[in-house]
């Protein structure tokens, strides 16, 4: 049966003295470990669990010592900063791709990335607007692939009244698609309208509060009605008329 090498025994004391045991362990107070903590703590430069912010206003509290090791922590910092804005912000244009990249670059495309490509013919004018708008959107949504390409070079004999055609990928599954003018938005499409589709199927995450095309509705419904309205009215007149 063995022994407890910690117990305190005659047996026990002899073999800690020949040195066949090691001192016994003796239990460490808690108090004691609250301060050795404490302690270690302590030696943490304050600096390293402040903001950059916090940093600039305390400047005036440290030594020729901590500002030089201040420095190289912001410095460090700041590249920490610097790479996970370059990781997030990995596009930011619309860029220009042949039939066969699509596999590789919308279909395979990066996990969890939005990938946004509109097929296109430059003969179409509403395709080279197309192309105007999401040149602007891929700048202000960079962390959303945006590509284009001529659609025969992608889908052979594509007819013209598809086009343009917009596709939205994650995860090589089809989340959304605008085939033709009227999807599209119209002759007429503005930077904004084009901007609210896309947020809707949640390729790019927009600031924009409603759809901009909402109002040009609104005034639609409006006109509608007064015009419904206007014409009952004058139908009333002349069937009063009539009954005189």
């Amino acid at each position: 049966m063995q022994t407890d090498p910690n117990e305190d025994t005659e047996w026990n004391e002899i073999l800690r003295d020949f040195g066949i045991l090691p001192p016994k362990e003796e239990p460490k107070d808690e108090i004691e470990e609250m301060v050795l903590r404490l302690q270690k703590e302590a030696m943490v430069k304050p600096y390293e669990k402040m903001t950059l912010a916090e940093l600039k206003e305390a400047e005036d509290e440290f030594d020729d010592e901590d500002m030089k090791a201040i420095e190289i922590y912001r410095y460090k910092k700041r590249l920490q900063e610097w790479k996970a804005l370059k990781k997030k912000q990995k596009f930011g244009e619309l860029r220009e791709i042949s039939g066969n990249q699509y596999v590789n670059e919308v279909t395979n495309a990066e996990k969890d990335v939005w990938v946004i490509i509109h097929l296109y013919r430059s003969s179409i004018p509403l395709c080279l607007l197309v192309n105007q708008h999401l040149s602007l959107l891929a700048r202000k949504f960079p962390e959303t692939k945006f590509v284009k390409a001529i659609a025969n070079s992608c889908i052979e004999h594509y007819h013209d009244n598809c086009l343009p055609t917009i596709f939205v990928y994650k995860n090589g599954q089809i989340e959304g698609k605008f085939i033709g003018i009227i999807e599209c938005g119209g002759i007429n499409l503005k930077l904004e309208e084009l901007e609210w589709k896309l947020a809707e199927v949640g390729a790019i995450q927009t600031d924009l509060e409603e759809n901009p095309k909402k109002a040009i509705v609104d005034v639609m419904v409006s006109s509608i009605r007064n015009t419904s309205i206007y014409g009952d009215s004058d139908s009333s007149n002349s069937d009063s008329e009539d009954t005189k």
